[in-house]
């Protein structure tokens, strides 16, 4: 993996593991090795480790603050360790001021020496040491006193709240007991300055609008637990409330502030204009809003405003309005700022807003915010006046007509599990994350619920260290979300979820022994049936399977039904359609499995009571069938039952039996063109062996050449044909070892216009049909052929570069055809 090389604003040192130097067997110096400006980043979280393995008992001890006032993270951070370990183990800790005689200690504090204490505050030497940067903190089991103290050192209040989520993630608890390694001294702090999620409390997510404030302050909690620092609500957006919501969502949007203001955590908002800005009436209503939000509030740290997706603005009427939100946020939060998306500025916008950043210099800009349709982030940045900040808006929580759509995906998955499913991507968002972090201060994600977990926990992690690798973190997210004893396994576990979704399903023998794994992990741990973040990998691991199987039996149902439709002239057309029609049929009467979608059932079911998580439109409320509703779409048809029961009627209405069976001879040699000839399904990639979709790794134009794109229609119960609901522009498509005396001519499907060259040179059609259903025929002229080679290429119509995506000409079949 390309892992771009960051460092962050503060020094890093080299701590024991491998960096520090050996002074005497066992023993490392621990003084600071400073990092040459070559040299890759060591692990920010620096773990200096003695011999000892040997575990201290923590079961009985006694976790010791600060007298008097404590500042609010550093107080909650004692609070959160107190229930945290109480929920996995059942004990609970005592908590005082005082030290006990007797008894092992787990003293958090944020001060370098505290009067009244027992034993002073350890300090290493050095300056510009991790635990002494901001966030930073020091993870300290001391031994020399008996019994042993854990310490909890931040050089800030929030930095003993990282320290007690890293304790957590460390500690081995069962009921009844609680232990900890005896040898750990980790010192670190974070790489980057913001690291966050979005989570808006409005009708679209598939899971937040369920929630108490007690589940979002739950949620909130955990998500410290791998150093997020920032939460971004969404408070005036979709005034109209969700039918699951049981708090108004101003009283929602003031809970979720006082719970940042506890937990010592930044709080932003996203507030985007959906109207003309030139209507004064509705832009001093929305200034209204800010303002009492704002009021409301009794921490704020950043107002985003997005240039598009949704709004259209320009940035002439943006940037006034924005002066205007500062003056309110000056009133009431003066430390807040304001920060701009670029998303859908074009050109001429975008160099409008660099010329009044540079001219003007407001003081009340905190930056620039990247995002989906966003201008390239190196070239922001490099714009982008040092004194500002620039702040990524990745989307994590959708795989498919998304940002970071998934790579080689099948379009089973497509079709049923859709765009916001359980998603845990963690190899791949870390490659993502190590080529675009480094041109920012940081990140707050856009994500619509739960799904995306596995997602949130690995940007959390990496933003605060950018060297760990995806598997170690997804050990520590086991081990602190199930248990020490499944840890290892249920990351294993996790990463093959995410391998199920890459290349042909057909030819993926993995998912079948991740299902294996998944139901052999319940077993061994049946009381984690109720944890919710264990019910999304199990509804993954069994949804997948499902899946894999319904697409190889449905495949086959239709095979034998083609072969009923060739036979249409001695079986007759009437009865070869309704033998072809009793078999797709067996899809539904003679299902592949029954358990698998009893099973399914069940975990939404679950998924909805525990974390109000919304798998259905009409069982659950989920607020659309896009919105991750992947109940309604677990059988829908993966072969082309529909498209053909509609095929039949329009056959039945024909007068002629000789051209009843000349359709239904057509339909059945569809994707089987016959000998010599070829057909490749653009979007299908286990039927695309011709089609080239992309130069090799780290080629310069990978980028310019997109994956292909799964199309969203009739709400995503269209009964077209499957390989009409996908589409893609291949780089080439090349086919070899064609007979040099052969006639051939080029069939395709798509809509549009379809710019075609044969071996460079543009060929025009004998046949031109715009509509999908149409074909378009080009005849290959005979020197084409003569070297047994042919590379189909199109060019991209110029007249529709400033058309919307979705009205640009598609490409989705392609036959080569031999004539003779």
């Amino acid at each position: 993996m390309n892992r771009r090389r960051f460092l962050g604003r503060g020094t890093l040192y080299a701590g024991a593991m491998g960096m520090g130097h050996v002074v005497a067997p066992g023993v490392f110096d621990m003084r600071p090795q400073m990092l040459s400006a070559n040299e890759a980043p060591p692990n920010q979280e620096a773990i200096f480790s003695r011999p000892s393995l040997n575990e201290i008992d923590l079961s009985k001890a006694s976790i010791i603050t600060r007298h008097g006032k404590l500042p609010p993270a550093e107080e909650t951070a004692a609070v959160v360790l107190v229930q945290e370990v109480e929920k996995r183990t059942g004990i609970r800790l005592n908590t005082s001021t005082r030290w006990p005689a007797d008894a092992t200690v787990i003293a958090i504090t944020s001060e370098k020496s505290v009067p009244g204490w027992n034993h002073p505050v350890p300090a290493r030497s050095g300056t510009d040491l991790p635990e002494t940067r901001r966030e930073g903190f020091r993870l300290y089991v001391d031994t020399q006193r008996q019994p042993a103290v854990v310490w909890i050192i931040g050089a800030d209040p929030r930095g003993t709240l990282f320290g007690v989520g890293n304790l957590l993630r460390r500690m081995n608890g069962s009921q009844g007991k609680l232990t900890l390694a005896s040898h750990l001294d980790i010192a670190t702090a974070p790489v980057y300055e913001i690291r966050g999620h979005q989570l808006g409390y409005r009708g679209t997510p598939n899971t937040y609008d369920a929630w108490s404030p007690a589940q979002f302050e739950q949620y909130l909690r955990e998500l410290t637990f791998f150093g997020a620092n920032s939460v971004e609500g969404i408070p005036l957006q979709e005034r109209e409330p969700s039918p699951l919501m049981k708090f108004p969502r101003r009283e929602m949007n003031r809970a979720i502030g006082e719970i940042c203001q506890r937990y010592g955590l930044e709080y932003w908002a996203w507030i985007p204009a959906t109207f003309d800005l030139k209507d004064q009436a509705r832009r001093q209503k929305l200034l209204n809003q800010c303002e009492e939000f704002f009021k409301d509030t009794p921490v704020f740290t950043g107002f985003s405003f997005p240039g598009g997706d949704p709004g259209s603005n320009p940035p002439e009427l943006v940037l006034p309005f924005l002066e205007d939100v500062a003056k309110l946020l000056g009133r009431i939060h003066p430390q807040a700022r304001v920060w701009l998306s670029l998303q859908h500025f074009d050109p001429p916008g975008v160099d409008y807003t660099f010329n009044y950043i540079n001219r003007h210099m407001p003081t009340w800009l905190g930056g620039l915010v990247a995002g989906p349709g966003s201008p390239p982030m190196e070239g922001v940045r490099n714009r982008l006046p040092e004194r500002y900040g620039f702040r990524d808006y990745p989307d994590i929580t959708h795989q498919v007509r998304c940002q970071y759509p998934v790579q080689d995906w099948d379009q089973a998955y497509a079709l049923t599990e859709g765009r916001e499913s359980v998603s845990p991507r963690p190899a791949e968002y870390a490659g993502i994350f190590s080529n675009t972090a480094g041109y920012t201060n940081g990140f707050i994600s856009y994500s619509e619920g739960v799904n995306d977990d596995v997602n949130k926990t690995l940007w959390s992690a990496l933003g605060w260290d950018p060297s760990r690798t995806p598997r170690e973190i997804l050990v520590e997210y086991a081990r602190v979300y199930f248990k020490p004893e499944v840890a290892e396994r249920a990351a294993t576990a996790i990463l093959a979820l995410e391998k199920n979704w890459h290349g042909p399903l057909v030819d993926n023998g993995a998912v079948e022994g991740t299902l294996l794994e998944w139901q052999q992990l319940k077993k061994a741990a049946p009381d984690l049936d109720a944890n919710w973040r264990w019910q999304m990998c199990q509804l993954r691991a069994n949804y997948d399977a499902y899946i894999q199987r319904r697409q190889g039996y449905e495949a086959r149902l239709e095979s034998k039904a083609n072969v009923m439709m060739a036979n249409a002239e001695k079986l007759g057309a009437d009865k070869a359609m309704a033998e072809a029609s009793h078999v797709l049929n067996l899809a539904v009467t003679r299902p592949i499995s029954i358990e698998l979608p009893r099973r399914i059932s069940e975990l939404c079911d679950k998924l909805f009571h525990s974390i109000g998580m919304q798998t259905s439109v009409k069982k659950y409320d989920a607020a659309g069938e896009e919105r991750g509703a992947v109940l309604d779409f677990v059988n829908y048809p993966l072969n082309n039952r529909w498209w053909l029961e509609d095929q039949f009627k329009a056959i039945h209405a024909l007068g002629s039996e000789g051209e009843k069976n000349r359709r239904l001879r057509q339909l059945a040699t569809w994707e089987h063109p016959g000998p010599g000839s070829f057909y490749d399904d653009m979007g299908n990639i286990a039927k695309s062996a011709h089609v080239v979709y992309c130069y090799p790794d780290n080629g310069p134009e990978l980028k310019k050449h997109p994956q292909p794109t799964f199309w969203w229609q009739d709400n995503g119960k269209s009964r077209a044909r499957l390989s009409w609901q996908v589409s893609a522009w291949p780089i080439a498509i090349v086919y070899e070892g064609v007979d040099p005396n052969g006639t051939y001519v080029v069939r395709s499907t798509g809509s549009g216009q379809a710019l075609l060259r044969i071996n460079g040179e543009r060929v025009e059609s004998s046949v031109l049909n715009k509509q999908m259903e149409g074909l378009r025929e080009f005849p290959v002229a005979s020197q084409y052929v003569k070297n047994r080679k042919l590379v189909l290429t199109w060019d991209r119509p110029k007249n529709e570069e400033k058309l919307n995506w979705r009205n640009k000409s598609r490409l989705s079949e392609v036959w080569l055809i031999k004539e003779s």
